[in-house]
Order: structure tokens, then C-alpha cells, then sequence
């Protein structure tokens, strides 16, 4: 799995700019805009709450857990509909924050997770977290199918029958390339490039292989209830983002003045922040590379 150095160099790294754009307890995963583009960003996260709180059955008293928790967005809904939540993430930065806004949030890997640490739940959500469970060594190593199968099996323990787990989660799609074409020294528009660049963003993380790999590995212990795609949600939601990362707000301003001396001495540093120059999410969604799925899952 990408490691706790790994995430906290993601998301850690833009966890004032990303708050001074999104908000406190901003969103950064796809949203639900179910083809009305209209909608603002907020309500088509907003829709994506209710769709997954509807799904998981969320409401006064429910014991939820949230796995790669971001800056809490979830949980704070989930708060709204009188849950009891309980966040966990890899990133200090998210965590302190979570903190900070009266959430409840542990840093910890969800994967390691029993009942010996916070009991069970009457639901949990992974709303992008799958994305950074196998990494590119685990991948090359064959090793894939066994890190999703494990993670179910640990999932399991923590949910009664019929307890629901939704997960949403970036897969590879039906252009992926081999991984050997994949290059930073590739041209600009291609698929190799956009993929490197991907790498670049979340170092130690490699996708699933299409939601099939997913469901094939949560199957005995789970069966699959609804499965849907946000791929061109996400197309739209990015560029929404990229217009909030934009705007001008003279602390955000500063705070990107203060990463320059990084961007110097730091190549990983200037391949991360290439990703607010061109979106190689956005490029791979457009490509096909990529693909994102929503999944609802019951344990059995």
C-alpha cells in the first residue's frame, strides 16, 4: 500500500490551499452530478452524500466508519443526519484538520483495522481509498488480487450481516496501456504521459484493473447491490476544482509562493505540482485509461 510518506507527500503537502479553496471540510472525489451539469460543485457532492448515506442506511445512531476519511466531508454530513462517525486517514494534514473542525479522526491504515480498535459498525464507506491499497511493487509482483481479497476478508470483521460497505473508487479502463509504455519522457498528449504524471500525483498507488477486479475479490464475503459510473462526473468535477484552485485568495497565493524553493530542489516535488498545470486525472477519464465506479456492497 502507498505509505503513510507517501499520502502525507499528496495530500499533506496542499492541505491549506486545498481547504482555502474547497472549504473546511472540503471533497476531493468525484461528485454526483447524474448528467445535470447545472448543478453547482456543492450540491453535486451534497447529492453524492445522500446517495451514499441513502445506500448505507445512515441515520441517528448509526455507527459509521469512514476509510481515507480526506478532510471529512462524509462525516460531517453523516454528522448532519445524527450518525456517530469515525474517520481514519494516512495524511497528518487531513487528520488535523478533521480534528480541528470537531470530527473524529484517527491516523491510522484502514486496512489494519480489527474490533479491538473501535468495534464494529453498522456501516463503512471508502470513498477513494482503494486507489492507494496495491502498490506499483505489489502489482509487478502479482500480488494484486491478494492485497483487495485481504482487505474483504479484514472488512468482514467489522460488519454484521447485512451490514453495507459502499467504496468508490479510480480504475483503469478499457484504453489501458501496458505498464511498461508509461514514461514521463513520452509525448505531452499521450496516454504514457498522463498515466507517469498519475504516478507522479499518488506515488506507491496502482488502480484496479475495472470494478471487476473489485467484485471478484469481495466475493464470498460480500454481494454487490448497485454499481455505477462517475467517470464523467469526475471530468466535470475536476475542472470545477481546477477553477477553485485558480481563484485568487492572497493566503493561497503565498502559501504556492512557499513551495517554490521545493520546486527547485525537488524533481518529485515539481511532477506533483505539474498536476495543477494539466489534470492527468482529468486527461486519463478523457482518455479511457482511467474509468471510476461507484460501488454498494452487503455483507453476507
Amino acid at each position: 500500500m502507498a505509505s503513510q510518506q507517501d499520502l502525507d507527500f499528496t495530500y499533506t503537502t496542499i492541505d491549506k490551499i486545498f481547504r482555502l479553496s474547497m472549504g473546511q471540510t472540503g471533497d476531493y472525489s468525484g461528485a454526483m452530478y447524474n448528467g445535470d451539469f447545472s448543478l453547482t460543485l456543492e450540491q453535486a457532492q451534497r447529492q453524492k452524500h445522500k446517495f451514499i448515506a441513502d445506500s448505507l442506511g445512515v441515520g441517528p445512531g448509526t455507527r459509521i466508519l469512514d476509510m481515507g476519511c480526506g478532510w471529512g466531508p462524509f462525516l460531517q454530513y453523516s454528522k448532519e443526519r445524527g450518525a456517530i462517525g469515525k474517520g481514519v486517514t494516512l495524511s497528518s494534514g487531513q487528520a488535523e484538520a478533521c480534528r480541528e473542525n470537531g470530527l473524529s479522526v484517527d491516523i491510522k491504515d484502514c486496512r489494519q483495522i480489527t474490533p479491538a480498535d473501535y468495534g464494529t459498525f453498522d456501516a463503512v464507506s471508502c470513498i477513494g481509498g482503494m486507489e492507494h491499497f496495491c502498490s506499483v511493487e505489489q502489482y509487478q509482483a502479482g500480488q494484486q488480487d491478494k492485497v483487495y481479497a485481504d482487505f474483504f476478508q479484514s472488512l468482514t470483521h467489522l460488519l454484521p450481516v447485512g451490514g453495507r460497505f459502499y467504496m468508490q473508487t479510480m480504475v483503469f479502463g478499457k484504453n489501458m496501456i501496458p505498464f511498461e509504455d508509461i514514461s514521463l519522457d513520452a509525448p505531452k498528449d499521450s496516454p504514457s504521459y498522463a498515466l507517469a504524471l498519475m504516478i507522479a500525483q499518488f506515488p506507491g498507488s496502482w488502480l484496479p484493473y475495472g470494478p471487476e477486479q473489485v467484485i471478484r475479490n469481495a466475493q464470498p464475503h460480500f454481494k454487490l447491490i448497485s454499481q455505477s459510473s462517475g467517470r464523467l462526473d469526475y471530468i466535470e468535477t475536476i475542472g470545477q476544482w481546477r477553477k477553485r484552485f485558480r481563484a485568487f485568495n492572497l493566503q493561497k497565493y503565498l502559501l504556492y509562493a512557499s513551495l517554490l524553493p521545493r520546486m527547485l530542489t525537488s524533481k518529485a516535488f515539481r511532477d506533483l505540482i505539474a498536476v495543477f498545470r494539466v489534470s492527468p486525472n482529468r486527461v486519463c477519464f478523457q482518455q479511457e485509461t482511467m474509468e471510476h465506479y461507484r460501488l454498494v456492497f452487503e455483507k453476507v
